[in-house]
């Protein structure tokens, strides 16, 4: 195998060239996916919120019941101290112990009236919280109807293409290894500046691939005689002949059958 700096222009050309077909195939295999897999990850964010919500009413409904309870125990028991003051003031020897049992009474009444209060405070508040409930429920069903969609369709999508996906991605580590790393990382710092993420392109009608600048006569020559890489004045893109584009072209697609398969 011949050393890296042995290799030629054109070897080189055609190599970054191939790099960014793969790397294209890649694009285009993702763009299918658009937006999916975000709108997938919202909406099970989405979800998530809405049980949390859902587990923290219902625990406030609980508390709620509890207090209630409480309440009427509380009640209860204060109906029960009013029974046994009422049956001793019938036994007192003067009016001090009949005033002292009735002030008790009397507070126990008041602590009924402040329970019974609390309790329709409480059973507003399970109502309003039910209400609060039962729509959550409508609107968590509706989501996850949604998402089980979405779900569906990037599974679909996935199951056509991440094993294709996964193979180009390969493919496109093992082109990069055979590029030197100065040439790759100019191609990976003009491809993330580019539109569409072309950074080596054909000359077409004149022009660089893609941009309405023509290119003198003179350059056109140069970049069809190999020997040295040579960038678009205006984009920063890499450019080569459309013999060598096309040639390239056609070996690729033989390699996108092949790990399409």
């Amino acid at each position: 195998m011949a050393k890296k700096t042995e290799i030629t222009v054109e070897d080189k050309l055609r190599a970054l060239f191939d790099l960014q077909l793969i790397d294209s195939r890649v694009d285009e295999i993702r763009n299918v996916r658009g937006e999916l897999p975000l709108e997938v990850q919202d909406l099970e964010d989405e979800v998530a919120g809405m049980n949390t919500r859902l587990e923290k009413l219902t625990n406030d409904l609980e508390s709620i019941e509890e207090s209630i309870k409480e309440k009427k125990n509380l009640i209860e028991e204060a109906k029960s101290l009013i029974k046994k003051y009422t049956t001793q003031q019938d036994k007192v020897r003067n009016n001090r112990e009949y005033n002292s049992l009735s002030k008790e009474v009397e507070y126990q009444e008041l602590e009924i009236q402040l329970a019974e209060k609390h309790i329709k405070e409480f059973k507003a508040q399970i109502e309003q919280k039910s209400a609060v409930i039962e729509e959550t429920k409508e609107r968590l069903a509706e989501r996850e109807n949604h998402l089980k969609h979405k779900q569906g369709e990037l599974d679909e999508i996935l199951a056509e293409t991440e094993k294709e996906e996964q193979a180009l991605l390969k493919e496109s580590e093992k082109y990069e290894k055979n590029i030197e790393e100065r040439l790759v990382n100019a191609y990976k710092r003009i491809r993330s500046n580019v539109k569409n993420g072309l950074a080596v392109v054909p000359v077409e009608r004149g022009a660089s691939g893609g941009s309405f600048f023509t290119i003198p006569p003179q350059v056109q020559m140069e970049i069809a005689a190999r020997k040295k890489i040579i960038t678009d004045e205006h984009s920063g893109r890499i450019l080569v002949d459309p013999a060598l584009a096309e040639e390239e072209r056609e070996k690729m697609e033989q390699l996108f059958k092949k790990v399409s398969k």
